[in-house]
């Protein structure tokens, strides 16, 4: 038997996968969105931009910005009863309109 891999992107093939009419890089406006304090974001990670990716057991979750760091937004989420907080780039977040 092989050992089982560890790594940082492990058991996220269908996670980190486009579909064949969506390959290639996002929009440049994806790269250039800006975000407030307080403003509600969706993780919704690009696999084809590894840069401020993170960790892909965050897709999909919702979470308010609560800073900046870099080039990259600090996203607060709430899993169960902890508020973790997450760096990731604007081209891994999605604006969410509402309060």
């Amino acid at each position: 038997m092989v050992k089982m891999s560890h790594g940082s992107r492990a058991g996220s093939r269908s996670k980190m996968t486009k579909r064949y009419n969506e390959r290639g890089l996002p929009a440049v406006t994806r790269f250039l969105q800006e975000f407030k304090e307080g403003d509600l974001a969706a993780i919704n990670i690009e696999p084809s931009i590894h840069a401020g990716m993170p960790y892909h057991g965050f897709q999909g979750l919702t979470g308010r910005i609560t800073g900046k760091q870099g080039g990259c937004y600090l996203v607060t989420v709430k899993i169960g009863g902890v508020h973790k907080q997450i760096l990731a780039g604007p081209v891994h977040l999605k604006r969410i309109s509402g309060n």
